[in-house]
């Protein structure tokens, strides 16, 4: 089969022919339909500190249909997604991990990520049971494919107990800070404002719902956000990842604010202490996101609160892959990339 495969930092992913993977006992054999591009994967393959290893396949945002099921619990024709981490042999039959680490558990198990756990970046891809998601009638594979990216949104705003009714902002507009927009809107926030240097990604934020979009270059961050929603921020989702950022939030934030942190920064920061001690501010850091933030994305994509065509910018082939990655490492208009390892 076909697959893009990493060879190493600073080379293009390649396409190569890869062994056919088997489904075994509690394994699912998929043929993939669509696979979104993920700035991890992007990060993984510049980054030497992931340690990503020549002849990895990656993605890990994907949903397709069963071609063979090693699990009696599914059957070939179904058409499922993929929550990527894998819980270790002991919490399997729980479907997740049994002491509610999520994907902080030392045990999982990431697909995507390593040679030997292929993932979504290829014709065809092997998944244990426990980590496919079954799509209702009415939910497109696009829409599966955009689970965890919007997982990763819910989980955040979750995890930062936003009040009802609470005056957000949120730093970026590309796909995880769209997604932490759109779950903070459809979670009760009263205002939405989202900070974000690109017009196109203003555009689509604002089509997404945000109350406000302000552009962080044409005037004071804090002083904008205070104009258009009426008073300073309760909640802040970082989602840019960039160093000077969180920073940057503790300046905004108010006392007794929160700022949770969701851009992973892959360079050394500096930050200074006494400013959030000042305030008596609330730093969280978050990852990824737990089995009940998907189902809550399921549900909102049931509602019909969630399109797919509200984030999906581009649908390439396998062919196309390799250069839409190297591109992405710039980002222009796109939002979310998705491949379909189908098409020429």
């Amino acid at each position: 089969m076909r697959a893009a495969v990493f060879e190493g930092i600073g080379q293009p992913l390649a396409l190569r022919e890869q062994p056919e993977p088997v489904a075994g006992p509690g394994d699912l054999l998929l043929q993939v339909a669509l696979c979104g591009i993920c700035g991890s994967d992007l990060h993984a393959s510049e980054v030497p500190d992931y340690r990503l290893q020549p002849g990895t396949v990656l993605g890990h945002e994907f949903a397709g249909t069963i071609l063979a099921s090693g699990d009696p619990a599914f059957r070939p024709g179904e058409r499922v997604a993929c929550i990527p981490f894998a819980p270790c042999g002991e919490c399997e039959p729980l479907g997740e991990c049994g002491q509610g680490l999520a994907a902080t558990c030392p045990g999982i198990t990431g697909l995507g990520f390593s040679p030997q756990v292929p993932g979504g970046y290829a014709e065809r891809v092997r998944i244990r049971a426990s980590q496919a998601l079954r799509l209702p009638e009415g939910i497109g594979f696009a829409e599966g494919a955009l689970l965890e990216p919007l997982a990763v949104g819910a989980h955040a705003v979750a995890m930062s107990r936003m009040p009802a009714g609470a005056r957000v902002l949120v730093t970026g507009a590309g796909p995880i800070g769209l997604a932490v927009a759109l779950m903070a809107r459809l979670g009760g926030a009263g205002a939405v404002v989202v900070s974000e240097p690109g017009a196109a990604r203003r555009e689509r934020a604002a089509r997404l719902g945000a109350t406000a979009v302000l552009d962080p270059t044409a005037a004071p961050l804090a002083e904008a956000f205070r104009a258009a929603a009426g008073g300073p921020p309760d909640l802040i989702l970082e989602c840019v990842g960039i160093p000077g950022m969180l920073q940057r939030m503790i300046e905004i934030a108010p006392p007794r604010g929160q700022v949770t942190v969701v851009g992973v920064c892959m360079e050394e920061d500096r930050l200074r202490p006494r400013m959030a001690i000042r305030k008596e501010l609330t730093l969280r850091f978050v990852l990824a996101y737990d089995r009940a933030d998907f189902a809550r994305v399921l549900g909102h994509m049931a509602a019909g609160a969630i399109r797919a065509e509200d984030l999906v910018t581009d649908v390439i082939g396998l062919a196309a892959l390799p250069d839409a990655f190297e591109a992405l490492r710039r980002p222009g208009h796109q939002v979310k990339v998705l491949v379909d390892p189908a098409a020429r």
